[in-house]
Order: C-alpha cells, then sequence, then structure tokens
C-alpha cells in the first residue's frame, strides 16, 4: 500500500510540475498572439518592411544551416568515430559560443571579421563585408547556432552500430561509401533534428546580429527597433506573425523524417 501511494504520489507531482512547464513554455507565446489580436497580424503581413524581415530571416537562416551541414557532418562524425588526443578540448572550443553572451560574440565578429580586420581587408576588393550585410547575418547565425547541430549530429552518427560500417567495408566499400550508404541513412533522423533545432535558433538569434549588422534588419532586430522607439504594443503584431510564420516551417521539416524502424 505504501509503494503503491508513493507511485501515485510521484505521478501525481510529475505530472503538476510537467504541466507547469508546458503553460510556461506556451503562455508567453499565447498571450502575445493574443494581444494582437487578428487584425494586428493581418496588419503586419501587409506591412512590408516586416515582410522583408521575416524573409531576411529565414533566408539567411537556411543558409547558415546548409552552410553547418556541409561543414558539420564531418566534424561530428570526426568526433563520434575517430578517438584521438584533445578532442575533449575541440568539443570544448565549440561548445563556447552556447555559454558566451552573444553580443559579446558579435563584438568578436566585429574584431575578427570587421573592416579594419584581415579578412575586411580581403573581402572588400570583391564588394562583401560582414557589417551592415546579409553576409554578417549569415556568419552571425552560423558562429552561435552551429554548435547546436554539430553536437547533435554527433551523438546521432555514436549511436549508429560501428560493425555496419565494417560489415559494408568488407564488401566493398571504402570508408567514405559507407558513412554515405550505411552511418548517414541510420543517423538521418538525428542529424535532421538536430539541423532543425539549428534552424530555429537561429531564426531567433539577436544578440549577435544586432551588433555586426543593424541594417537590414532580421526580424529579431525590427522587433527591437520597434520596441524603443514606439513601444511595447507596436511589437506585437511583429512578433506574432513571426510567431505564426515559424512553426509551419519547422513542421515541414518535421514531416521529412522517416518513420523509425527496429
Amino acid at each position: 500500500m505504501t509503494a503503491s501511494l508513493s507511485r501515485v504520489l510521484l505521478t501525481a507531482v510529475a505530472t503538476l510540475l510537467g504541466s507547469l512547464l508546458v503553460l510556461s513554455l506556451v503562455l508567453p507565446t499565447g498571450t502575445l498572439v493574443a494581444g494582437a489580436g487578428l487584425a494586428g497580424i493581418a496588419g503586419a503581413f501587409a506591412d512590408r518592411e516586416v515582410l522583408q524581415a521575416i524573409g531576411l530571416t529565414m533566408l539567411c537562416a537556411t543558409l547558415a544551416t546548409v552552410l553547418a551541414v556541409l561543414g558539420g557532418i564531418p566534424v561530428a562524425y570526426l568526433l563520434a568515430r575517430v578517438p584521438f588526443r584533445g578532442r575533449a578540448l575541440v568539443e570544448a572550443l565549440l561548445e563556447l559560443p552556447l555559454v558566451i553572451p552573444h553580443p559579446v560574440i558579435g563584438m568578436a565578429l566585429l574584431l575578427a571579421m570587421g573592416r579594419e580586420s584581415a579578412v575586411g581587408a580581403l573581402l572588400a576588393p570583391v564588394g562583401l563585408s560582414v557589417v551592415n550585410s546579409p553576409l554578417g547575418i549569415v556568419v552571425a547565425m552560423l558562429v552561435v547556432s552551429a554548435p547546436l547541430f554539430i553536437l547533435g549530429a554527433r551523438e546521432s552518427i555514436a549511436r549508429v552500430d560501428a560493425r555496419l560500417e565494417a560489415v559494408a567495408r568488407t564488401l566493398g566499400d571504402d570508408r567514405v561509401m559507407a558513412i554515405r550508404r550505411v552511418t548517414l541513412p541510420l543517423a538521418r533522423n538525428g542529424i535532421v533534428n538536430a539541423g532543425t533545432t539549428m534552424w530555429a535558433r537561429a531564426t531567433s538569434e539577436f544578440g549577435a546580429i544586432v551588433i555586426v549588422t543593424y541594417h537590414p534588419r532580421v526580424a529579431s532586430v525590427l522587433a527591437y527597433d520597434r520596441y524603443v522607439t514606439y513601444g511595447l504594443r507596436s511589437v506585437l503584431p511583429v512578433a506574432a506573425a513571426l510567431v505564426c510564420v515559424a512553426p509551419g516551417v519547422l513542421l515541414m521539416i518535421r514531416m521529412a523524417r522517416r518513420p523509425e524502424r527496429a
């Protein structure tokens, strides 16, 4: 009887805590959308500046995610499969942007890639600049969000049995072919999840972007600018419009997952 009562109490406490957590996650965005109202959201979608900001945000986040996937999968495989000295140090360096305040990362990007830097001097002759350009937005999103993809992809690859690669190699595949035909398909859902998480984080980035690229303005910077200029009520339609758009994109990405197989 005591054990049964303990299980009931534990279930009740877990349910209560879970419900409070879900409420704390849903309540702010729900209040935001309700505060904007249908008329406010419709007005935001009719605002050319808002549409441009949302479009720029999603385009730059997508480009940053694509770059992270192309460059991050080899890094994730290396961390998951190849033992080497200093791996813990490499992982710590990759996780560093997750713990540094993002405005500080923006300042570091200005020092490393601004107009006065060596990188800026190399980009200037070809008409490129990291400061106040879409390139700067992509770079800022990539730096602050790519660690989420690499770490997630690493865990997905590590969960694939390495013996399956060995079997593929005994059947004639080289290492690259075995990875492409065996490891990556089996780790696909985890990699998609990691990419989705990175994309979502990139679309919400503000701190690094506002330092590197105030113009052109992404959705987060536009919302901040209107808040500072006009007050809280003016921000609600912009934020609500982004809340309405982003879940649809995330849902489409999630639908790209294949059903898990035993």
